[in-house]
């Protein structure tokens, strides 16, 4: 991984600025619902109380990380070329002569069967390599390498 805050994709930004929307929006519902602390309710009034006010604190802090994660991405700038980054599409090829194409994202989507989360062993050990570097990383089978072919 690079010194630094790391770059971010074009998609993966506007999903961060979805889901900050969201968790906006979701936070104001929530905080709605809390009482005045001087209303009187039994023991059920209260565990419900303090569920909802944990939520809030729970949304609070996802906010805050999305908030800083964003501010972070406008200082590191758009990714270096020649150098794998988020949002740089890798082909590399494996101990097995198997060859994949997939790009490195931020945020883990299952409908992408193409995406390697930056924070994956994999995706943390291609951050920062180029065209004929070779990575080692752990799997649940143990250490595996890997060689980039071409970086885009």
């Amino acid at each position: 991984m690079t010194d630094g805050p790391e770059p971010i994709s074009a998609d993966a930004l506007s999903a961060l600025r979805r889901e900050l929307a969201d968790l906006r929006e979701e936070r104001g519902s929530v905080a709605a619902t809390l009482k005045d602390v001087d209303a009187v309710g039994d023991r059920a009034d209260e565990a419900d109380e303090l569920q909802r006010a944990t939520e809030v604190t729970r949304l609070d802090q996802r906010i805050a990380a999305i908030e800083g994660r964003i501010r972070a991405a406008s200082v590191a700038g758009a990714p270096a070329s020649g150098v794998v980054g988020v949002g740089t599409t890798v082909t590399v090829r494996f101990d097995d002569g198997d060859e994949s194409t997939f790009h490195i994202g931020e945020l883990a989507d299952a409908d992408d069967p193409d995406l390697v989360t930056s924070d994956s062993p994999l995706g943390l050990a291609l951050l920062g390599c180029r065209a004929g570097d070779t990575v080692a990383y752990r799997t649940p089978a143990g250490e595996a390498t890997a060689v980039v072919l071409s970086l885009r």
